[in-house]
């Protein structure tokens, strides 16, 4: 086999220091006293890919190796005074390496239950553990080492999968099927079949033109297999508003599943970036601030699945059944609708064929390979859409921003605003919207028309950008809870008569961000009262 990536005796930068820490004698006498004694024998499997969890195991001496089977590679070798373990054990998640033991060891054995119970209630166990492990998930996105390979013949008609794993934060190597030489030793292999899109989940498991949901299942992270738990509180919804209230609920005892189903960090995990949130002065991307909350609701033992989507909901006796888009169902004392809102799409034709080849609804780093050496056209004048303007026009050789209003005074922040009019590389063009798209298999252009002349414009684009707003994810609730003429959550006392001003006109069902009528739609305010409602929950769980 190859080199492994890092021997943990020389970390090479922060990352890995961090990944691989120095451990306390305090740290290892705690791993001492909850862990069993062992010895490997060189060669023997401590786990194997596809297993539904594994244990902490500490080496005491001797090495171990992480192994990606899809392509029979070490991908880190641990060695004496280190532990091993990943993000997805505290996820709940199905192996996607193997471990087995490189020479004869000496380790100590920490079941996995025993170790979230330990950072529950441990600080130094919650600080080292869920630090490295959240550190390790960060080096194998980079390596590109999780078991998980996706095979195509081109990246935007596996747009979907790709953007799925990204946002997701689930390490993955993409293949192009161009690539004659490694595409055919994986064919041989694994005796791939044509398609246009193949998955390979661990060493086993090979999707065809799978959907997110079969890949997530595929990893093992489909979390509510036990449809019989009576959870505390079910989130639907797993953006700032709702992985604020995961965090806090979690925090205080409360049994919590979150449900998201498209990728965690919602809509606010697609920014490029974040620059006006507090505590961080030089900005940081939707995703990264969603990631991190996400490592901060497991740490205090909150579950979170995806993707899955919320299509029903039913008030029982003293409990809600909320209906999953597999028909299977989770109960809950008590629900919150953190779910948000969704992209506004265009009235075009062959708009819903283009989508994911050339026209996208969000711009993160995935997006931004496809827009190099070439021109970037982006409709809206929010926050969003200035955000993606100046991220992209660092990548493309020049980016457009068409607005239908004369503007972006009224609904653009003014510091974004200031500098796009002073960019040099980014043309605003107003008073303007799109009325064709050009392009068979991927876009190749749009043209333009003025509102006021009439006058059409033809761009040369292979990137357009539609962020015209949102509207609620609440069409699965008609008829269950009260809604403004819009369509958004109504709560409150003056509105619905409800004790709390984030519960609903049904006692138990509560409402937090972008969903919520009357909400401020910004990052910090969803946070805001993700973790304010947390304090009204209780008081209603109290009253059983």
């Amino acid at each position: 086999m190859e080199e492994p990536n890092i021997r943990t005796s020389l970390p090479r930068n922060e990352l890995e220091r961090e990944a691989w820490p120095e451990l306390t004698p305090s740290f290892i006498a705690l791993l001492e006293e909850y862990g069993t004694e062992r010895q490997l024998k060189q060669g023997e499997i401590l786990f194997e890919v596809g297993q539904d969890g594994y244990d902490l195991t500490y080496i005491k001496s001797g090495t171990i190796d992480i192994i990606d089977r899809t392509v029979d590679k070490v991908v880190v070798n641990i060695q004496e005074g280190s532990f091993g373990g990943e993000l997805g054990m505290l996820m709940g998640q199905k192996t996607f390496l193997a471990g087995q033991a490189q020479t004869d060891c000496d380790v100590i054995v920490v079941p996995q239950a025993t170790v979230r119970q330990l950072i529950a209630t441990v600080p130094e166990a919650g600080d080292v553990i869920v630090g490295a492990y959240a550190a390790r998930r960060r080096l194998l996105i980079e390596w590109g080492a999780g078991g998980l390979l996706i095979v195509g013949k081109s990246r935007n008609r596996a747009n979907s999968l790709l953007e799925f794993a990204s946002r997701s934060r689930i390490p993955y190597r993409w293949i192009d099927q161009s690539d004659n030489g490694e595409f055919k030793q994986l064919k041989e292999k694994h005796d791939l079949p044509d398609a246009d899109t193949i998955v390979i989940v661990g060493n086993a498991e090979i999707l065809i033109d799978p959907t997110p949901q079969q890949v997530a299942a595929g990893l093992g992270m489909d979390l509510v297999a036990d449809t019989e738990m009576l959870f505390d509180l079910i989130v639907v919804g797993a953006g700032p508003a709702g992985l604020a209230a995961s965090i806090y609920a979690a925090s205080e005892g409360l049994k919590v599943l979150a449900i998201e189903d498209t990728a965690i960090g919602g809509q606010a995990g697609t920014s490029s970036r974040i620059e006006n949130y507090l505590g961080f002065p030089g900005g940081i991307s939707g995703a990264a601030l969603a990631y991190r909350a996400e490592v901060q609701a497991i740490k205090f033992g909150a579950r979170i699945t995806v993707p899955r989507r919320a299509t029903q909901l039913h008030q029982k006796k003293d409990w809600f059944e909320v209906k999953l888009d597999d028909n299977r169902s989770i109960k809950g004392r008590s629900v919150l609708l953190a779910n948000g809102v969704q992209y506004r799409r265009l009235p075009l034709e062959n708009l819903k064929r283009l989508e994911g080849n050339g026209i996208y609804y969000a711009a993160t780093d995935l997006e931004s390979r496809y827009c190099l050496n070439t021109s970037v056209v982006i409709i809206g004048g929010g926050n969003s859409a200035g955000q993606a303007a100046m991220f992209l026009s660092r990548y493309a050789n020049c980016t457009y921003v068409v607005v239908r209003g004369n503007g972006l005074a009224e609904t653009m922040s003014s510091y974004l605003s200031e500098r796009i009019l002073n960019d040099s590389k980014i043309e605003l063009i107003t008073n303007s919207e799109v009325c064709r798209l050009h392009g068979e298999d991927s876009l190749d252009g749009i043209t333009i028309s003025n509102r006021v002349t009439e006058e059409k414009r033809h761009l040369d684009t292979n990137a357009l950008f539609i962020m015209i707003g949102a509207q609620p994810n609440t069409d699965w609730l008609e008829g269950k809870i009260a809604m403004d003429d819009n369509c958004f959550v109504l709560t409150g006392n003056q509105k619905v008569g409800a004790d709390s001003d984030f519960e609903t006109s049904v006692p138990g069902i509560f409402a937090v961000g972008d969903i919520r009528s009357g909400s401020v739609k910004r990052v910090a305010s969803a946070v805001g009262e993700g973790s304010v409602v947390v304090s009204a929950i209780h008081k209603y769980l109290g009253k059983d």
